[in-house]
C-alpha cells in the first residue's frame, strides 16, 4: 500500500498536479507518521504504564499472595484513592490487620534487591470529618492480637462480618448473632470537623459529633470499594472546641514484605505482637525481619518528600493507606486523624541499592538544625575556618534512615545499624557523626524513629541516591 502511494504522488507531480517539493514534504510526513506508530507500538510493549490509579484495598493484609496492579514505568506515577486507616478497620472485625491499604502497584523491572524512590507529590484530604482517640480492647472479642485475630464475643464466629445499628461502640452488631461485636472501645475521644479549604480542623460537640455519627459513610466520604465502618459512628466529643492545623501525611506507605502479614504490623514495634502469637498470621523472630517498615507514622511523610523503599519481592508492589489529616512526633495517643485522601506518588527505580528499611529524604523545613543544609554565608565562613586549620570541607548532605523496634531503645539501634550498614562506616563513627550533624527523633512512641545525618555524599554517589539528595535540597 505505501509504495502505491509512493507511485501514485510521483505520477500526479509529473503531470503538473502536484509539485515535487510538495511530494518529498508528503513522503517526510508520511515516514515521521510511521516512525511515531512504531515507537508507540515498541514502548507499550512491556505493557507498563505511564500512570496507574488504584482505588482498591486487601482488608488489611499484605504480602506476596496479593496481584498487584500496573505496572507502572520507571518514572511513572501513582495515584491512590485511600481509606482511612487504624480507627475505622480497627472496629470492623471482618479485618485482619489494623488499616486498610491499597492493592500493590508493580513497579516494572524491580527485583529484589533493588531500592524504589516515591516522590511524593501530592497528599489530599477528602473526609469531610473524622474521629480518633485512645483505644482501649473488649474482652472476648479477639485471640491475642485485637488488631488482628477478631472473633464474635456470642457466637465465636472469627472475623464475622458485621452491621452498624444507632451510633456509639454499641452500634457495631454481628451478623449472625447481633451480639456487640466492636473489638475496640475509645476511652477518650474527639470527632474533628474540617474547613472546605481544609486548612484547619476544629472539634464539635455532642450535637454535631452525633449528628456526623447517623451519616458516617457521608462526612468519612470512604471510598467506593472500602469494606469499614466509619469510626464517626462513635459519636465522639470529649474535647470540643480544639482548633489545629491540617498539614496531610501519610502513616502507611513502602513496598511489600516477601511474607504475609497485617498491614498495621509491617513495622519493627507491632511487628513485634506477631511473634509467636497464637493466631494464623503468627511469625517467628526470623520472618517479622523480613518486614519492610511501611508502617512508620512519621509526620514528615508528607507532600515535598522523597521516600526510598527496599525492594523484597520482585515488582516491589507499592501500597499506601493511613493517611493523617495531621500528626505531631511522636503520635503519642497511637492514633491521629485518620481521612479518606488521595495520594499521587512519582516513582524511581534504584538499580542495586540494597536496604533494609526506609530512608527518608524531607523537606528542608522538616530537617532537624543540625542536618539543615549550610547557607552559601555559612559555607563560605565554614572554608575560611578549615582552610586556617589546614584542612578541607567534607562534601555531605542530609539523609534520614528509619529504624523500628519492639520499644523506642531497639528502634535507636536498629536504626544506627542501618545507618552504618548503608555508609559503610562504624557504629562509632555513626553515633558521632549523629550527635553533632543530626538527630534522632521519635515517628511513633512505641519504636519507630528517624536517624538524621548528615552523610559523606561520595558514598551517597556510589549508592545511586546522591542525585535524589541533591534534587531535595538544591545541592
Amino acid at each position: 500500500m505505501k509504495r502505491k502511494n509512493t507511485r501514485d504522488l510521483k505520477r500526479r507531480a509529473k503531470n503538473g498536479r502536484l509539485s515535487v517539493g510538495a511530494v518529498g514534504l508528503t513522503l517526510v510526513v508520511t515516514a515521521m507518521a510511521l516512525l511515531v506508530v512504531i515507537f508507540a507500538a515498541t514502548s507499550n510493549a512491556s505493557g507498563a504504564e505511564e500512570l496507574v490509579r488504584v482505588s482498591t484495598f486487601t482488608r488489611g493484609l499484605v504480602g506476596p499472595d496479593f496481584t498487584m496492579l500496573g505496572p507502572v514505568k520507571d518514572g511513572g506515577t501513582i495515584v491512590a484513592e485511600t481509606a482511612p486507616g487504624c480507627w475505622g478497620p480497627m472496629i470492623t472485625p471482618i479485618f485482619r490487620g489494623g488499616h486498610e491499604v491499597t492493592q500493590p502497584v508493580e513497579v516494572e523491572g524491580a527485583k529484589v534487591g533493588d531500592a524504589v524512590a516515591l516522590r511524593i507529590k501530592k497528599v489530599k484530604v477528602t473526609s469531610i470529618a473524622t474521629s480518633a482517640g485512645t483505644h482501649e480492647a473488649r474482652e472476648g472479642t479477639f485471640i491475642g492480637d485485637p488488631f488482628v485475630s477478631r472473633k464474635c464475643p456470642k457466637c465465636g464466629t472469627k472475623w464475622p462480618e458485621t452491621y452498624v445499628d444507632g451510633i456509639g461502640w454499641q452500634a457495631i452488631k454481628c451478623k449472625r448473632c447481633d451480639a456487640l461485636a466492636s473489638p475496640f472501645k475509645m476511652p477518650h475521644g474527639y470527632t474533628m470537623a474540617f474547613n472546605s479549604e481544609r486548612s484547619f480542623g476544629v472539634t464539635v460537640g455532642k450535637a454535631a459529633a452525633e449528628n456526623m455519627a447517623t451519616e458516617a459513610k457521608k462526612y468519612a466520604a470512604l471510598p467506593a470499594a472500602s469494606e469499614q465502618h466509619s469510626i464517626l459512628v462513635f459519636g465522639k466529643h470529649d474535647i470540643p472546641g480544639l482548633v489545629t492545623r491540617i498539614r496531610p501525611m501519610i502513616g502507611n506507605i513502602g513496598t511489600t514484605p516477601p511474607i504475609v502479614m497485617p498491614d498495621s504490623h509491617n513495622a519493627g514495634d507491632f511487628g513485634q505482637f506477631l511473634v509467636n502469637a497464637p493466631h494464623i498470621y503468627a511469625l517467628n523472630q526470623a520472618q517479622k525481619e523480613l518486614r519492610t517498615d511501611a508502617h512508620m507514622d512519621i509526620d514528615s511523610v508528607r507532600e515535598g518528600t522523597i521516600l526510598i523503599c527496599p525492594v523484597k519481592i520482585d515488582g516491589a508492589g507499592i501500597y499506601i493507606g493511613d493517611v493523617h489529616a495531621m500528626q505531631g512526633d511522636g503520635e503519642i495517643a497511637v492514633h491521629s486523624t485518620d481521612v479518606s485522601g488521595e495520594v499521587t506518588v512519582q516513582v524511581e527505580l534504584i538499580k542495586g541499592l540494597t536496604i533494609d528499611g526506609p530512608i527518608l529524604l524531607p523537606p528542608v523545613e522538616d530537617l532537624p538544625l543540625l542536618a539543615k543544609p549550610l547557607t552559601p554565608e555559612e559555607r563560605a565562613k565554614a572554608r575560611e575556618l578549615a582552610k586556617e586549620y589546614g584542612v578541607e570541607l567534607e562534601d555531605v548532605a542530609p539523609i534520614q534512615v528509619v529504624g523500628t523496634g519492639a520499644d523506642l531503645t531497639t528502634a535507636v539501634g536498629n536504626g544506627l545499624a542501618r545507618t552504618a550498614k548503608l555508609l559503610d562506616m562504624s557504629d562509632g563513627e555513626v553515633r558521632n557523626r549523629v550527635t553533632i550533624t543530626g538527630a534522632v527523633e521519635i515517628g511513633r512512641a512505641p519504636g519507630v524513629v528517624t536517624i538524621s545525618i548528615m552523610a559523606p555524599v561520595k558514598q551517597l554517589e556510589k549508592l545511586g541516591m546522591a542525585h535524589l539528595v541533591k534534587e531535595q535540597y538544591g545541592l
